[in-house]
């Protein structure tokens, strides 16, 4: 494989990267794939890195993350308790302009937890179909994750159901 020579190769490759990242529950590797606020020239002397709000993250169902800090913890906790996670990107576009990147795609997730009664297998498999945003920023060591934002898609069998409920 040759190395990526564009730029939109080269966002190609972040995102890959951060999805590749998470399968593997490498949380190291998905902290560094994260702007910093050195990244953005805010003087961390001033600003306490864990607190400074320069990135955002948006989970299905969940509010809005601000700051390293939030967003970081919010992937270590999935990361704690997923057992298997496992992304199949369809609908990919990259768009960029300047320094700045945007992904959308749609993640297909196939994910289990932990076996009930502590048993040596996965939890039962669940699939979920979510439509996501990643906005990279370029920095000198490459493209970073400014932003993610994820929402669950509603299923044909999701709106039947709502379709039942008393008013």
């Amino acid at each position: 494989m040759t190395a990526p020579h564009t730029d939109v190769e080269q966002v190609e490759a972040a995102n890959t990267a951060f999805y590749e990242a998470l399968e593997r529950g490498d949380f190291e590797e998905v902290a560094s794939l994260w702007l910093t606020p050195a990244d953005l020239g805010v003087d961390e002397t001033y600003h306490d890195p864990a607190d400074t709000g320069v990135v955002s993250c948006v989970h299905p169902g969940w509010p809005v993350l601000t700051g390293r800090g939030e967003v970081l913890r919010s992937y270590a906790l999935i990361m704690a308790n997923t057992d298997y996670i496992q992304f199949f990107l369809t609908d990919v576009h990259v768009s960029v302009t300047g320094d700045t990147a945007l992904v959308t795609c749609t993640e297909n997730i196939l994910s289990g937890g932990p076996a009930p009664e502590a048993g040596e297998e996965l939890g039962p498999l669940v699939g979920q179909l979510v439509v996501a945003t990643n906005v990279f920023r370029r920095t000198s060591d490459g493209w970073k994750l400014w932003s993610h934002h994820a929402s669950p898609v509603l299923t044909e069998s999701d709106e039947e159901e709502d379709d039942d409920t008393p008013a």
